[in-house]
């Protein structure tokens, strides 16, 4: 099985769904997948940040981000990019975690990657 990596840099609700839909089917399939946010991308990782918004397609985040939650695949969340922002981990869903550069280049080292 491959190592993906998705990295999302936006707050945008169709590049979101793309995102979390791609990362789902990758981990349903087997692979191992983590999940980066950074710039306004880091909005995702709010609890109860509403993701019911459709895409021209008829889907929207909130089809897929609950999967990632409930099995626990890896979400890190650019640090100085939360904290510019008032987040704290405590605002996050459970899965994600207040995470740096150097992680993120590891894992890239590593992995097929995707960014939205």
């Amino acid at each position: 099985m491959a190592n993906f990596l998705f990295v999302l840099r936006s707050n945008d609700f169709e590049k979101a769904t793309r995102c979390f839909q791609f990362a789902k089917i990758a981990h349903s399939k087997g692979h191992s997948v983590n999940i980066f946010l950074i710039d306004s991308g880091v909005d995702w990782a709010i609890k109860g940040k509403d993701g019911s918004h459709k895409t021209t397609t008829g889907d929207c985040v909130a089809d897929y981000l609950p999967y990632l939650i409930e099995n626990e695949v890896p979400t890190g969340v650019c640090t100085p990019c939360a904290k510019n922002r008032n987040l704290d981990e405590a605002d996050f869903n459970s899965n994600m975690v207040l995470d740096g550069g150097p992680h993120l280049i590891d894992m890239a080292a590593e992995s097929k990657i995707f960014n939205f």
